[in-house]
């Protein structure tokens, strides 16, 4: 079974550009008009694809075999044995093989949220002679408890810290990580620089 995290916020937002995009697009060609089309067309081209590379294509992944680390322009796979150490900053760097570092580009976690994690954390003083707030189920006591000071950096850290020490308790081999281009990125890329190109060269 799949579990996909990324940024909600850049996702969205990336799909809102897309749309914007697609209008424009469809109102350059219906009123083309030479030259100031095609540069037109090569900005929402050229800022598509850095859009597409930043915030659409991002994501980390669980499958059953390992973690799936997608970053703008490569693919990593590591199978859970291969995890050496999980440290959090500002994003999960996974340790593997010979002091090599996955970073990855998703979710990460801002000063913001780190210290409105912090504040979560700290305890709650009550106000006068009755409680205020409201009695949490056991359930919501044990989520609030485990999220605690973490980010969802932190928490999808320790997910990836867990899983990788299960795999190694199970004696499971340690097989090599896999690491490819993004070819979907260097299309959109490529695409771009043509664009930007053909409004040069278009008299």
């Amino acid at each position: 079974m799949k579990q996909t995290y990324r940024s909600k916020t850049a996702f969205v937002l990336a799909w809102v550009w897309l749309v914007f995009v697609a209008f424009n697009v469809w109102d350059l060609i219906v009123h083309f008009n030479g030259k100031p089309s095609v540069v037109a067309l090569a900005v929402l081209g050229a800022l598509t694809a850095i859009v597409y590379a930043v915030a659409l294509r991002p994501a980390t992944v669980f499958t059953e075999e390992g973690l799936l680390g997608r970053n703008p322009f490569r693919t990593t796979f590591l199978p859970w044995a291969a995890v050496d150490d999980v440290t959090v900053s500002h994003s999960i760097n996974v340790r593997y093989g010979e002091e090599q570092v996955l970073r990855l580009w998703t979710p990460m976690s801002s000063a913001r949220e780190r210290a409105k994690a912090q504040r979560r954390a700290m305890p709650k003083r009550q106000r006068g002679r009755f409680a205020t707030e409201p009695t949490l189920s056991k359930g919501e006591q044990a989520a609030a408890e485990a999220f605690a000071g973490k980010t969802h950096a932190d928490w999808v850290g320790d997910q990836i810290r867990e899983r990788a020490e299960s795999a190694r308790r199970r004696d499971e081999a340690a097989a090599p990580a896999r690491v490819t281009w993004s070819y979907d990125s260097i299309a959109v890329l490529v695409a771009a620089v043509v664009l930007v190109v053909a409004s040069i060269v278009v008299p």
